[in-house]
């Protein structure tokens, strides 16, 4: 309770410049401290080792390094050549079986696996028969090690009785290494049965006079071609075909082989003959030796086919067919004059000679449909339509010319008849149609149809068919027997023609203009001359509508009528009608006149 001073002592030094720890040399509050003194044996002590202060304690070596088992004997294994028996109960060439395997025991687990290796189309279940693992010694729980395993004993591995002959040398140093004395190695042991099927089989040769092999070597790859053809056209549906003919100098076979052509409707089978020897010649036998029971053998053949029968120019008959040969390739040609001496070589012209072509007889137009729609079916079972100008369907679509004609007819009721002929551009048709005239006693409509009229003189093989430039005013159309005279048109056939005036004849054009000609001055000169003229062109106009207005107040009147009918009483042409015949036609077709109109008019 007295003390007063608590400091600790210090325990920080430095030597050489460097800060060290260092025991306390008193203790707190400076009292002696008796722990950390030197005893008298430790001093002594210290005095004899002063080498081991200055220079400090001595290193020991390391202790080596632990390396187990399975890294020391990793892929280090031990390889025996062994072989078991099997027995064969169920076969009559062998009674037993030697199978070679190999044994292989592993260092680093101590395991072992039976290899047997694989033979090609031996039929058994080969390749890994104990698989890798640790085989049982005894009942009492024991495991095969490779103490126990040596050359020249036998080991059983699950009922199996292993006997081992040889090892690698890797093994053999191993063992002996280990102190292990080996045996004499044994003589691996074969399967008689495989031994006997790699014995070759005996073969008997019978000597021959001819050497065929000095043939083969000579020969070999030389072949005669020939072209031949087969005439079978004495039977139905016969025809000569052609064929080459492959005679083989190496062992005088012969080969025939089709010569397909495309679309020829044939199967495609290569090869008629196949390849082999021929018999030329046979050796008489009885009727009643079947012919198809055997090959055909030396002892039926009298002669065989060689290449001295074969010529170009000559027939030859094989297995009943006779082909005529009519060429061959240069080899040929070479071997044989080499060979024979022969030189003529002329080929033969087979070819097929050309049919004589039959000139189509066109039959006579029956006069039902157009020309050229009847006429496919002189060409075709299926008749297609004939080809149109759709160009010129197209421009011309809706373009008709118009005609007034008149009928020559010696019956002079007919004489007074006047029809009415359309041109249609698009197809080049014609049609009339005859107005219906009131108390005429003549039945008006459709006179003809849409048609192409042929000109008179026309055949079948050049038809011929009117066109515009044909329809001129005062010009005569036959049509199938009827002549009609043109005796006007409209204003749009001059007006079209006009505009292309470089697709018709100046002679057809002039003659539309000196038709509407007086027809012109006339109507300029009435409107010179009518009172009309000295008023306005509005007027005129609002007289026009008005007159239109009260015709369409009548839907039962034919404005076609009408106008056919006026322009029959203008006998002249002038386009000028009496006031008194006005009126008269007018009462004629139940026209109403109107004193109103017929003043202004």
């Amino acid at each position: 309770p007295q003390k007063t001073s608590f400091h600790r002592p210090q325990t920080l030094d430095y030597r050489n410049g460097c800060a060290f720890f260092r025991l306390p040399r008193v203790g707190i509050g400076g009292e002696q401290l008796y722990v950390n003194q030197l005893s008298e044996s430790e001093l002594d002590e210290l005095s004899s080792i002063r080498p081991t202060l200055t220079y400090g304690q001595a290193k020991r070596a390391p202790p080596s390094d632990f390396i187990p088992a399975y890294v020391v004997f990793d892929k280090k294994i031990l390889k025996f050549d062994a072989y078991f028996q099997e027995d064969v109960p169920l076969s009559a060439e062998e009674h037993y079986r030697i199978r070679q395997v190999g044994i292989y025991y592993y260092l680093e687990d101590d395991s072992m696996s039976v290899m047997e290796p694989f033979v090609p189309n031996s039929g058994l279940p080969q390749g890994k028969l104990v698989r890798r693992q640790r085989v049982p010694k005894n009942k009492h729980g024991d495991h095969y090690h490779w103490k126990d395993l040596n050359r020249g004993m036998s080991i059983t591995m699950y009922g199996r009785t292993y006997r081992i002959v040889d090892c690698d040398p890797f093994t053999q140093v191993f063992l002996e290494s280990q102190g292990i004395e080996l045996n004499p190695p044994e003589k691996m042991i074969f399967d008689p049965y495989t031994e006997m099927r790699r014995m070759p089989l005996r073969k008997y040769i019978t000597p021959s006079d001819f050497d065929q092999l000095k043939q083969f070597l000579t020969y070999d790859r030389q072949v005669l071609r020939f072209y031949a053809v087969w005439d079978d056209t004495n039977s139905m549906f016969g025809e000569k075909r052609p064929y080459i003919i492959h005679y083989y100098l190496a062992d005088d076979t012969v080969e025939v082989r089709e010569i397909h052509e495309h679309n020829d409707g044939r199967d495609p089978f290569p090869v008629l003959i196949k390849r082999q020897r021929l018999p030329k010649t046979f050796v008489d036998k009885k009727t009643t030796f079947p012919s198809c029971v055997l090959e055909i053998s030396d002892q039926e053949v009298l002669e065989w086919y060689t290449a001295k029968d074969f010529a170009v120019g000559k027939s030859t008959t094989l297995l009943g067919r006779s082909f005529f040969i009519y060429d061959c390739d240069e080899f040929t040609r070479n071997f044989y004059r080499d060979k024979f001496g022969i030189t003529d070589f002329q080929p033969v012209d087979v070819r097929k000679k050309p049919l004589e072509e039959v000139p189509q007889v066109i039959p006579p137009y029956n006069g039902f449909g157009f020309l050229e729609d009847s006429l496919q079916n002189c060409f075709s079972l299926l008749p297609k339509p004939p080809r149109k100008d759709v160009i010129k369907m197209l421009e011309n679509d809706h373009k008709v010319l118009r005609y007034q004609v008149a009928l020559e007819s010696p019956n002079p009721e007919d004489r007074k008849r006047r029809f009415i002929l359309s041109y249609f551009l698009s197809n080049d048709m014609i049609s009339i149609y005859e107005p219906p005239v009131r108390n005429s006693g003549i039945i008006g409509g459709k006179y003809l149809g849409k048609t192409r009229v042929p000109k008179p003189g026309s055949t079948t093989e050049n038809a011929t068919y009117y066109e515009p430039s044909d329809l001129t005013i005062g010009s005569t159309v036959e049509v199938f027997g009827h002549r009609f005279v043109i005796t006007d048109a409209d204003e749009y056939v001059l007006n079209y023609m006009e505009s292309n005036a470089e697709s018709f004849p100046a002679a057809t054009l002039q003659s539309l203009r000196d038709h509407f000609r007086p027809r012109q001055v006339v109507k300029d000169t009435t409107i010179s001359d009518s009172p009309v003229s000295g008023t306005s062109k509005q007027e005129l106009d609002e007289l026009i509508v008005q007159v239109q207005e009260e015709m369409k107040l009548h839907n039962y009147l034919n404005n076609r009528n009408i106008q056919e009918e006026f322009l029959q009483h203008d006998k002249d042409g002038s386009g000028i009608l009496d006031k008194g015949e006005f009126l008269a036609l007018c009462n004629t077709l139940n026209v109403p006149t109107s004193n109103v109109l017929v003043n202004k008019v």
